[in-house]
């Protein structure tokens, strides 16, 4: 018998398929960017043997939640593009929120792979499409309902970007100007989807006091449109929800019992980011970034935000009003890097200011661009989510200069080492799967997230006892620990920590 020859041959190693099967010891051959298992005894050569003995060889991580569109183009270095990579992660699904690079500041799905293609990357990209972009690109940034033509031409972008290859309509109903559009607006646009068999995937209008009634709009989208429904970073954050993971779960899995197709995903934290912008009112929004910077300017303006917050608005999620501006603190602040770090709540007092107006000089000096960090959960919801066999991983990772949110660099090691394997919350096989098999299902990515003969080469090798996240809020790029080798359709991008010259990452066109 001939021996079979491959390219790379992952020897020794116990093998976690991504469908949360026990693991079991295989070697894995990579030809032609995909694999093949092998006995432990199969007679195989190979360019290069790997000795995988005391590993685990994984199928490649999909990050089900990211905010990395631009970050291989925009010239953020090294450090921010590699972070996901780094940790295992050879697909990221980004266009969250709401917020996708197309329509906008690209034309269409395929000038946005175009971009990517050119550029060069480590890891692929997956993009969903935003709601908010699409409403920006048709109906501008007032808050006004949408007139029929100008949902009639959403549809119309939505269905050639999905047709193109993009992986479902996101919606991120706490920010403007995707927050104006009601319930009616975002069924429709989540009726393309479902003609595609796509998800309708969102940030709840509100994941705070009135979280539950969010997610039961969320259900009725989906119901009323037909599509899947995934519900993101799902949390019940600020004082008024802690705890209400014990409401929001079971709810979920009544409808996963009677036949409704939702999942939704989490970042081991008990803590988010997101703009400083998005703090105020939305009617503070209303006409785009040069109107806000406006009334920010306006002292009367000021005044009315600081009541709306601490008041509250119908249908506003008031991150604030459910926590305080000690909670939050800067994360992002290019003209400013003395104040990242520090609460906003530090930083009036040190300025004998009152908060907002702290904010609305920032947000000025900053041209509206500085992000932050919002501690506004508990552990105990945290972990009950991570628990539910419905849920994926996603880091949610906004990467942009500063310090931000250490999850980017940190989510996929964190769940593996704290969580699996220091408080057997999860077995490791289910983990992987979480992080791998259910969520390229989730998003239709054929043939990834799943190790077997003829699967996609994107692969992480991994020490099972040394595995675990470092990043920090002081040092939020800090690389895991126990990631040995990732693989990207058959090329190793990552070896002992240090990224290797490998771009065969693309937009990938689902």
């Amino acid at each position: 018998m001939t021996d079979r020859h491959f390219e790379l041959l992952l020897r020794g190693g116990d093998v976690a398929d991504g469908t949360g099967a026990p693991l079991r010891r295989a070697d894995v051959g990579v030809a032609d960017g995909r694999t093949t298992l092998l006995p432990g005894d199969a007679p195989a050569t190979a360019a290069r043997t790997y000795d995988a003995s005391g590993l685990v060889v994984t199928p490649g991580f999909v990050d089900a939640h990211t905010h990395s569109d631009l970050t291989t183009l925009g010239g953020a270095g090294d450090a921010l593009a590699h972070a996901a990579v780094l940790q295992g992660v050879t697909v990221e699904v980004c266009g969250n929120c709401g917020d996708s690079a197309f329509p906008g500041l690209f034309a269409d799905f395929d000038a946005f792979a175009l971009a990517h293609a050119a550029a060069g990357r480590a890891n692929h990209l997956a993009s969903l499409v935003g709601h908010g972009s699409l409403r920006a690109a048709v109906v501008g940034h007032e808050d006004r309902a949408a007139t029929h033509p100008e949902l009639k031409e959403m549809c119309a972008v939505l269905d050639a970007a999905l047709a193109a290859g993009a992986v479902g309509l996101s919606s991120g109903l706490i920010y403007t100007p995707g927050s104006y559009a009601d319930t009616a607006e975002v069924t429709a646009l989540a009726a393309v989807a479902a003609r595609h068999g796509k998800p309708y995937v969102t940030h709840l209008r509100d994941e705070m006091s009135q979280v539950e009634a969010a997610l039961e709009e969320a259900v009725r989208i989906a119901r009323d449109s037909g599509a899947p429904l995934h519900v993101s970073h799902h949390k019940t954050a600020g004082k008024y929800a802690w705890g209400r993971t014990e409401r929001t779960l079971p709810y979920l899995e009544r409808l996963r019992a009677d036949g409704m197709d939702v999942t939704c995903d989490v970042y081991p934290y008990t803590a988010g980011s997101t703009a400083l912008a998005a703090m105020l009112p939305p009617w503070a929004h209303d006409g785009g970034a040069a109107a806000l910077l406006k009334r920010l300017a306006d002292p009367e303006q000021r005044t009315r935000m600081r009541a709306a917050i601490a008041e509250g608005v119908p249908g506003w999620e008031n991150t604030v009003g459910n926590g305080g501006w000690d909670r939050i603190s800067v994360a992002g602040a290019a003209r400013h890097p003395g104040l990242q770090g520090r609460t906003i709540a530090d930083i009036a007092a040190e300025q004998g200011a009152d908060p907002l107006d702290a904010v609305a000089e920032l947000l000025l000096a900053e041209d509206g661009d500085v992000t932050i960090i919002s501690h506004s959960m508990r552990e105990d919801d945290v972990r009950r989510v991570l628990a539910a066999p419905f849920t994926m991983i996603g880091s949610d990772g906004v990467p942009k200069p500063g310090l931000p949110h250490p999850r980017w660099a940190g989510t996929f090691a964190r769940v593996l080492g704290r969580y699996a394997r220091d408080e057997g919350l999860l077995p490791l096989p289910e983990a992987v799967r979480r992080m791998t098999g259910a969520t390229a299902a989730r998003f239709g990515l054929t043939d990834r997230g799943v190790l077997r003969d003829g699967a996609h080469a994107d692969l992480v090798v991994l020490d099972p006892g040394e595995v675990a996240d470092h990043a920090t809020f002081a040092q939020p790029l800090l690389p895991p620990s126990g990631i040995r080798l990732v693989v990207v359709d058959g090329a190793v991008v990552v070896e002992d920590g240090l990224v290797t010259d490998a771009r065969p990452g693309r937009v990938l066109a689902c």
